[in-house]
């Protein structure tokens, strides 16, 4: 699709499971977007589509924490999908959902998750997922004072004090493509492994391109973009919806048809541009 051959070139896991990510992983059924309308479709609420996301929500997936103001890249990709099927946007109602949380088996209290969950066979087996809207490259981030922010390849970060979120495929991409010399750091959020750059616990942490910019930019100034690198698999990301959702398909029907017009890329070029600028390491 348009899409994933306007992303990035890389492919791999950065808010993944310990499984392979694929495409494969949950096979896409698309209606059509005439039988997908508001009155048609049985959603938590009569009339509301009702989205889920973590929080804190963080840019550039979401602006000031709100994302109910249509600002960042998931928030925008909410209500393109939304408007799509016909809902306006006040009747869009917004949840919060731990990320962990979002793709453990049974009843959710949302129509669909967006909070860049990567599609993964694991994942798939528990709930179901959209087409994918992005595919992501995953980042290293370094203090600007440690030895792995002057690497220029994968090889010259083997002896990197690393740190990883649990519950990402940031550990899985590690192991396999960087092969450090000692096991990465395992933080239970993305706030305790921020925390630990700062404090220089670690040297270097691994997240997908987008959050790297963030993080240099606004959380951790102190630190820089290294680069960013392929890792086996490949890591694209999908709306998450309750396993066997009678909306799977028209929420797959309505990013297929934000992709096919150009508002997909449009969107996605708007929030995260920034990510193709980070080199590759290899």
């Amino acid at each position: 699709m348009p899409l994933l051959a306007a992303v990035l070139a890389l492919t791999v896991a950065a808010c993944g499971s310990d499984e392979e990510s694929s495409d494969e992983s949950s096979p896409q059924t698309t209606a059509s977007l005439d039988d997908c309308t508001p009155d048609q479709l049985e959603t938590k609420s009569a009339g509301k589509l009702t989205v889920g996301t973590d929080k804190p929500a963080y840019p550039p997936y979401f602006e000031d924490n709100d994302p109910s103001n249509g600002e960042g890249f998931e928030s925008a990709v909410a209500y393109a999908i939304a408007e799509t099927l016909g809902y306006a946007p006040d009747d869009v109602e917004w949840t919060v959902v731990p990320f962990n949380a979002s793709y453990a088996p049974g009843p959710k209290d949302f129509d669909l998750d967006l909070n860049q969950i990567s599609i993964t066979p694991k994942r798939a087996q528990q709930v179901d997922f959209s087409a994918p809207y992005y595919e992501a490259g995953q980042a290293v981030v370094a203090l600007k004072s440690s030895d792995a922010a002057g690497a220029t390849s994968l090889a010259d970060l083997a002896d990197t004090s690393i740190g990883v979120q649990i519950g990402t495929t940031s550990l899985d991409a590690v192991n396999a493509s960087i092969q450090p010399s000692s096991e990465p750091q395992v933080f239970d959020t993305s706030n305790d492994v921020v925390s630990a750059l700062k404090n220089g616990q670690i040297d270097a942490v691994v997240v997908d391109v987008p959050t790297a910019f963030y993080l240099t930019a606004a959380q951790v100034p102190e630190a820089t973009v290294v680069g960013q690198f392929a890792a086996p698999g490949g890591d694209t990301w999908g709306a998450l919806l309750e396993k066997g959702s009678a909306l799977t398909p028209c929420i797959s029907a309505a990013i297929d048809e934000l992709d096919s017009s150009g508002e997909l890329p449009s969107i996605e070029k708007q929030w995260m541009s920034e990510a193709t600028k980070a080199p590759v390491l290899q």
